[in-house]
């Protein structure tokens, strides 16, 4: 049975991170759209100060629109997550499933840039003023987080540094607007940089993770890295199969 999957990539990325995953679904015979946010990938000539969260989520909501989708499978990795559920939330009638790749849905009135906590978001907003010309968050060193990670190789990293681009900042600071309507999904975690048992110790203590652990949830664990659409490409290409059986 073909499934349509929409795959929003997070921060600095655009479609082509998903290609590794995608090719194997098609090859199966899905549908898969691969989505270019307004200001990254091949749509980065359309990154300017105003590009916010909501432009994203208009993005997919448009693309769910135009191409008439229904019973979608709506994926989000990392920032991506908040605007998958930002979509879902106005047009839940089109999903069916929401799958959060080491990522989750932000409780409504939080920003991503909260998330790291306060440090790490002056941190971020330094790098915005001195390199990213007041509005833009430069895309970090790939080769040296990867440096890190064994089974991340020099592929993975090019495929990661092609498809990077500026982060306009305001899709960070601008709080997450939901009325719930999301709720009623039924949600996929696919854990990689963290394991459930971790994820049920944190949730009770940080309020981030509210939405993480109440609701219709399944789990699966894909031990690896924060990216794994570059680690782990042809797995989570079957996790993502899975999900809509």
């Amino acid at each position: 049975m073909s499934t349509t999957y929409v795959l929003v990539p997070g921060f600095w990325l655009g479609a082509s991170i998903w290609r590794a995953v995608a090719d194997p679904l098609r090859a199966h015979g899905h549908v898969v759209h691969a989505v270019d946010l307004s200001g990254m990938g091949e749509r980065a000539h359309l990154a300017s100060p105003q590009t916010d969260l909501t432009t994203h989520v208009d993005d997919v909501v448009h693309l769910l629109e135009q191409h008439d989708l229904h019973d979608v499978v709506l994926v989000g990795h990392s920032y991506g997550a908040l605007v998958t559920t930002g979509a879902a939330d106005r047009v839940p009638e089109r999903v069916a499933r929401l799958v959060y790749i080491d990522s989750g849905p932000l409780p409504d009135g939080t920003a991503q840039a909260d998330f790291d906590g306060p440090e790490a978001r002056m941190a971020d907003e330094d790098r915005v003023m001195t390199d990213g010309e007041g509005w833009k968050l430069p895309p970090p060193p790939w080769s040296v987080i990867a440096a890190e990670v064994p089974e991340v190789d020099d592929d993975a990293v090019a495929a990661l540094v092609e498809s990077s681009r500026p982060q306009p900042w305001r899709t960070a600071t601008q709080p997450v607007a939901l009325t719930g309507a999301w709720e009623r999904l039924p949600r996929t975690g696919v854990l990689c940089s963290f394991s459930l048992e971790q994820l049920r110790q944190m949730a009770p203590g940080a309020p981030v993770f509210v939405h993480m652990v109440d609701g219709d949830w399944t789990y699966v664990e894909l031990p690896t890295w924060h990216w794994p659409m570059v680690s782990r490409p042809v797995e989570l290409a079957e996790v993502l199969e899975s999900v809509s059986r």
